[in-house]
């Protein structure tokens, strides 16, 4: 019986006998009217009549996914008796071609699942000779096998508790959602970055931090606005209430309040976490890189100095391209406050204006207007503003211009008058000319007071920020007595690092995992030999590793793929002759030198000096 035949037959069955989605839902509907009305006799009539009808459909889902599978070919085989040794030319190896390119495709499991439902149908039914007849016997066969009253149910499910079980032991573990493993090359560029930040951070004072990685909740809950809703909480273990941090900055504030400190420069790289939806970059644990300077100051003087570190570690970090976007809370203000927003709404629609870079203005200004309650107009204004951002100064010079309705507003007039001050710096220090003026910049988190600021990566990988940070002066007082103005910079090095492993694949550059220099190659079975000369080597302080192995290709192989510039190579002739081959790795080339040489030459060489 060809396919298409096959094919049609059993949709014309299906047609006929399979319940349909209307009736299904038309009888779930009465039955839950039942359950409302406390009809409980008739709602208990209804499920069971459901429950029948569900079975139903699931039979012929069943039928449907096995003759799309195997059915057809089985139908073929019985119609054809192909089982009492009866077969066309070359039909054979084609069957036997196409189960083996369904083995691939299928997993295991349901292969498994499959044999078990052919087996049974087999046994089940009968002589029936016609297709059709022969479908119309398969489903009351799969039918039966669904009724929990049925011999057969239970063997279905002995059969698929084997599967899982066989799948729980074959199955790989996985990591959770927005996590990483980070291993060889990959943290090698980590580590390589991480040192790069400790000299920037050291070279500006910083002194390390280190603070627990989760918080009372209390310590956490509103500092962060609606992104509050993106902290982790941990179940009660024991009467406190506690959460993963959120960001590195909180638990500094708490330290220093906690401990009556009026001054502190402070570097610390640790893990944050986040519910957040993970994509490319963002991550639900990440490291933060975080420089913080608290105290008093002339005004601007630890804002310029946190700004010049963040283009500092963004320019020895080497990424490429990047602009850092300013603003300040108080000229943000300032422009909802002339726009006509309630002061009351300041936050919330700066949480808003937050998310500009991921949408646009027309999708702030409907979450302005219909879930925030601004009219129309008030969006509007606020439109106008946001529009506004260039270079530094000239832009400056426009928003300070006759006239401007930000000089008669106390707080942006505060505001344009430090930001002054913080470009001529900048300028002075020659980095301004990666610095923009914009006034769309918000910065969602609601401890900000000053100056607010991001940087963004300007080339082809799109990352989103990979540093931010801005000027906090009531944070710290929340957790004591005393009020410590501060600010501070993080960056995100998660961001910042699949930048660098893209920009190092469309460069071609390797990347060593390790920092071997010497690759000891013991070609006797003598682990003690081997032990005396690494350890000396050790202790001249050369990175080395050592294997102990007679096949020298095998020595040579790792020291290949591990990129490793030196072998000492030896063996039993080298023993006893005491001397060791010292080889080249990159030049092929080795020679012989005295045993207690071994490590004067090492040196030399890995110095570069000459003989």
């Amino acid at each position: 019986m060809p396919n298409d035949d096959i094919r049609s037959s059993l949709m014309e069955m299906f047609n006929r006998e399979c319940p349909m989605v209307d009736s299904l839902g038309d009888l779930f509907m009465s039955s839950s009217q039942a359950c409302f009305r406390e009809h409980y006799i008739e709602f208990f009539h209804q499920l069971n009549v459901l429950s029948v009808m569900v079975r139903k459909i699931v039979s012929w889902e069943a039928l449907t996914s096995f003759v799309s599978l195997e059915g057809s070919e089985l139908i073929e085989k019985l119609s054809g008796d192909v089982f009492s040794g009866v077969e066309m030319n070359g039909e054979s190896a084609k069957a036997e071609k196409k189960t083996e390119k369904r083995k691939k495709i299928l997993g295991k499991g349901t292969a498994v699942l499959l044999q078990f439902l052919k087996d049974r149908l087999q046994s089940l039914v009968g002589g029936a000779v016609d297709p059709s007849a022969r479908l119309e016997k398969w489903v009351q066969a799969i039918y039966s096998l669904l009724d929990p009253k049925h011999p057969g149910f239970h063997s279905l499910l002995k059969k698929v508790k084997e599967i899982v079980e066989s799948n729980e032991s074959r199955r790989l573990p996985k990591i959770a959602k927005g996590t990483r493993d980070c291993a060889k090359e990959q943290a090698a560029t980590r580590e390589k970055a991480f040192s790069i930040i400790e000299r920037v951070f050291k070279r500006h004072g910083a002194m390390a931090l280190y603070t627990p990685v989760f918080e009372l909740r209390e310590t956490l809950m509103g500092k962060y606005g609606e992104d509050s809703k993106l902290i982790y909480d941990l179940a009660d273990q024991g009467g406190e209430l506690c959460s993963l941090r959120y960001d590195l900055t909180v638990p500094f504030a708490r330290y220093v309040a906690m401990n009556g400190i009026t001054s502190f420069r402070r570097r610390q790289i640790a893990t944050v976490y986040r519910r957040d939806n993970p994509s490319k970059g963002r991550y639900r644990e990440f490291y933060q890189c975080d420089f913080d300077i608290a105290g008093q100051y002339e005004t601007m003087e630890p804002d310029f100095e946190v700004v010049k570190v963040m283009t500092e570690l963004l320019d020895e970090l080497s990424i490429g391209d990047y602009e850092v976007k300013l603003n300040h809370r108080k000229l943000l203000d300032g422009m909802l406050d002339i726009c006509g927003v309630p002061p009351e709404k300041f936050r919330t629609i700066c949480s808003s204006l937050d998310k500009l870079d991921k949408q646009s203005f027309e999708q702030i200004r409907k979450e302005m207007v219909e879930e925030k309650g601004l009219t129309v107009e008030t969006a509007d204004k606020i439109g106008t503003f946001v529009k506004e951002r260039g270079p530094p100064l000239e832009l400056l010079s426009k928003l300070k211009q006759e006239g401007s309705q930000f000089l008669e507003n106390k707080g942006s007039l505060v505001a344009l008058n430090e930001l002054e001050i913080l470009f001529k710096a900048l300028e002075k220090s020659k980095c301004i000319d990666k610095v923009i003026l914009d006034l769309s910049l918000a910065r969602g988190l609601d401890y900000y007071t000053g100056v607010i600021f991001e940087a963004v990566f300007k080339g082809a990988t799109q990352v989103g920020s990979i540093a931010a940070g801005g000027r906090y002066d009531n944070l710290i007082g929340m957790f004591g007595t005393k009020q410590v103005p501060a600010v501070g910079v993080s960056l995100g090095i998660e961001r910042v690092f699949t930048i660098m492993e893209q920009l190092q694949k469309d460069r071609n550059q390797a990347i060593r995992a390790t920092e071997t220099q010497v690759y000891v190659a013991i070609l006797v079975r003598d682990v003690p030999l081997a032990a005396e000369v690494v350890s000396e080597l050790w202790s001249s302080g050369l990175n080395a590793e050592f294997m102990v192995n007679k096949r020298v290709m095998k020595h040579i192989e790792r020291a290949k793929s591990s990129r490793i510039p030196w072998m000492v190579i030896v063996g039993e002739r080298e023993v006893n002759d005491g001397i060791v081959k010292l080889k080249d790795v990159e030049a092929a080339k080795e020679e012989e030198i005295p045993r207690d040489r071994l490590v004067e030459e090492l040196q030399r060489r890995l110095n570069g000096t000459a003989a």
